[in-house]
């Protein structure tokens, strides 16, 4: 018995550590009755290039609240780089459409959305 315990706890320890690491593209998803950040990116790229910047910026606290959801559940699975890279990329936005310029908000915007397809991969 012990020694099937000395070497299973280790095997199942890795296995798990190594599944935690690899779902991140899997965790980045909505688990629940939300939109999500790739909706909320599309739906906030409308409303820029409509240039209706209350729209957008009403839009853009929904991103950063299901943003704060989704990056507790990818911080262990997704590069630090990506993470930091993507919430950058978002906190620049809202500059661009507090601005009310339209091209930095589109190319933020598309920016973010490359920032979201590497994440967890």
């Amino acid at each position: 018995m012990r020694k099937f315990l000395v070497i299973s706890i280790p095997i199942v320890t890795i296995v798990f550590f190594v599944l935690l690491m690899q779902s991140g593209n899997f965790l980045k998803h909505p688990l629940g009755n939300e939109e999500g950040v790739p909706a909320k990116l599309e739906e906030m790229i409308q409303e820029v290039q409509k240039e209706n910047w209350d729209s957008a910026l009403n839009h853009w606290d929904g991103l950063a609240r299901d943003w704060d959801k989704v990056v507790k559940r990818v911080q262990f699975s997704a590069e630090r780089n990506e993470i930091n890279d993507f919430t950058v990329s978002i906190a620049r936005l809202r500059g661009a459409i507090e601005a009310q310029d339209k091209s930095s908000g589109l190319q933020l915007l598309y920016e973010a959305y490359e920032h979201w397809a590497d994440l967890g991969q």
